[in-house]
């Protein structure tokens, strides 16, 4: 899954730069070798270090039902 759009930066890049200690989407897209452009995919880039990290998700999932 794509995480960053504008660089083309995907979950499991973003998974193998908190592994090797990024702790910010800012670290993470500098393994890469790219910088942060739009900043869309912060929330989510930051939820998926967490979630690699061992941290709680700040983000809630959210769920719709059909009637």
């Amino acid at each position: 899954m794509i995480v960053c759009i504008c660089n083309r930066i995907t979950e499991s890049e973003v998974r193998k730069a908190a592994r090797c200690g990024a702790k910010t989407p800012e670290e993470a897209y500098a393994c890469q070798g790219c910088e942060i452009q739009c900043g869309c995919c912060l929330d989510y880039a930051q939820d998926v270090i967490d979630e690699e990290r061992g941290k709680p998700s700040h983000l809630s999932l959210v769920t719709s039902r059909a009637a």
